[in-house]
């Protein structure tokens, strides 16, 4: 007999008070999964936001590179990712590997490697960045250093832009869902809006198009996804074209119900990231399943870029 999504609720909450237990999820998860969430962010928000808590097991409500990014910074609790096989696109696109042969070409570069990366890639990174901060990072760095950019070749391009810096070699990675939000499609959309603004995100192939738009055309701003989130709670706009994966659009209706959340691309969703269910969830609390479990020295090696990251931001 099939249960019933009110019960699935239930069973969770008391579960996760009986094992002192929190859920982070991130802003592309189903909008069932960001609701029983205790806390909803980017990758990075995730991570650090279940550090400062007082729980002793957390949830990740996401994929998989998320659970490593919580196992590194919260080594002193149970981390569980319920569905060990939502994987990431864009972290799958340069394994440890690879990136050992990239640092050989270039043995003076510097390595910054967005949050969107295996442990195994950050233990060999000297900085990791989020989308919000890469350009903060980068202008970190000594300009006289190359440096060797990784994963996203859409965001790294857009560092390259920003920074005007043209020693940053970049990897030729993307994220499959974001790197097809055709910028012809995202035009047509806003010739229907023409009083919206345009939000996209970085790793976003259309980002280049957005940059190119004429003065009079709608405003666009470039950002991450918790950028997006902050930006339109004080936006004296009131309606928004959204260029990047769709489930972010449910966080920015229900913090925002006076405005209009317009998707770029309605069919851009993350196949993994909507592999969560409730029922994973209730499992992974009930079961301990699945463990996060890290090689001491890959954890204690990621974890240097990521905080040498915070300390920038």
């Amino acid at each position: 007999m099939a249960i019933a999504e009110g019960e699935w609720l239930e069973a969770i909450h008391t579960l996760k008070e009986e094992r002192h237990a929190v859920i982070i999820a991130h802003n592309y998860q189903p909008p069932i999964v960001q609701d029983v969430a205790d806390f909803v962010g980017d990758s990075l928000a995730m991570a650090r936001w279940a550090r400062a808590s007082h729980a002793e097991m957390v949830v990740v409500a996401g994929v998989y590179f998320m659970a490593e990014t919580a196992a590194i910074l919260c080594p002193d609790k149970e981390v569980l990712m319920p569905e060990p096989d939502a994987g990431c696109s864009l972290a799958a696109s340069i394994s440890a590997n690879e990136l050992r042969a990239w640092k050989n070409q270039y043995p003076d570069a510097v390595v910054v490697s967005y949050v969107n990366t295996s442990a195994a890639v950050k233990a060999l990174s000297d900085y990791c960045c989020t989308s919000s901060n890469a350009v903060a990072v980068v202008e970190a760095i000594d300009p006289t250093r190359d440096i060797l950019f990784l994963p996203d070749f859409f965001l790294g391009s857009c560092v390259i832009r920003q920074t005007q810096r043209h020693n940053i070699h970049l990897w030729p990675g993307e994220c499959h869902v974001h790197a097809t939000i055709d910028p012809d499609r995202v035009d047509e959309v806003l010739q229907r809006y023409p009083e919206a603004e345009l939000l996209v995100h970085p790793e976003c192939g259309c980002t280049t198009k957005a940059l190119a738009l004429p003065p009079a055309h709608n405003a666009y701003r470039i950002l991450s996804t918790d950028g997006m989130v902050r930006y339109v709670r004080s936006a004296a706009g009131h309606q928004f074209v959204v260029a990047t994966e769709v489930g972010l659009l449910h966080r920015l209706h229900v913090e925002n119900p006076d405005k209009e959340f317009i998707p770029a691309q309605s069919e851009a969703r993350c196949p993994y990231m909507n592999l969560m269910t409730l029922e994973k969830i209730y499992r992974a609390l009930k079961d301990h399943v699945h463990p996060v479990i890290l090689p001491e020295e890959i954890r204690r090696q990621a974890a240097i870029p990521l905080e040498r990251m915070v300390a920038i931001r």
